[in-house]
Formats: structure tokens, sequence, C-alpha cells
């Protein structure tokens, strides 16, 4: 299934994703440091969704309270509870 979030407190603005067989899929950030957010998307692909909630949660970027990971985190949480 096929998910939108928006962002908040980061330099991305949006973050689309998929959600197949509990795997990530097709994960893209609107905006943000390209190099980091595609990494960030290639290294998730294909991962359980609860593995990169459990990577990728709480990770701050500089002051920051959040970070576009910490960002995915959030939005993937909130795609399973939409699920049950």
């Amino acid at each position: 299934m096929a998910y939108h979030y928006n962002t908040r407190g980061t330099c991305s603005r949006e973050i689309h994703f998929d959600i197949r067989d509990g795997k990530v899929r097709d994960v893209q950030f609107v905006n943000g440091c390209s190099g980091n957010t595609q990494g960030v998307a290639a290294l998730v692909e294909g991962m359980d969704v609860q593995e990169v909630i459990a990577r990728l949660k709480g990770i701050k970027c500089g002051f920051k309270p959040t970070s576009c990971p910490d960002q995915l985190a959030t939005a993937l949480e909130q795609a399973l509870a939409k699920q049950a």
C-alpha cells in the first residue's frame, strides 16, 4: 500500500513509500539533502518495517530534535497504526 507523509522539522517536506508484505519499498523523500535521503532510501529498501523503525527512531540532525531518518520511522509507525 502506498503512503504519503508530510514531515515536520526537517529539510525534506514529504516522504512517499510503500509497505508490501511487511517490507519497506520505494522510499522517496521530497527535498532534503539529496545524497543522504537517497542513501537512507536505498538502505531501507526491502527491510522489515519494524527493523527500520528500531534503527532510525530517535536519530537527530545537528541540534534539531528530529531528522529525515527519524521522520521516516514516524511515518512508518503511523502507516502501521492505519493498517491495524
